[in-house]
């Protein structure tokens, strides 16, 4: 059986994955500051590795630490 990668995820399954609302995500996007996205057509598309990539660059160690955007 051959198994298939998934190339890219909607804005609903991505927002599941990355743990913040569609309305968060789509918020990001605009501003610029979100994770990596593909326009096909009409439609909005995300990668999972640069979903993880996103939410790997936003690991800190103490409250104290700065995000960078």
């Amino acid at each position: 059986m051959q198994t298939i990668d998934i190339l890219a995820v909607n804005e609903d399954e991505a927002s599941k994955l990355i743990g913040v609302s569609v309305s968060s995500l789509q918020k990001m996007r605009m501003r610029g500051d979100g994770p990596p996205y593909a326009k096909v057509g009409q439609r909005v598309r995300y990668r999972p590795s640069d979903l993880a990539a996103f939410v790997a660059s936003r690991i800190v160690r103490s409250t104290s630490e700065q995000v960078a955007a």
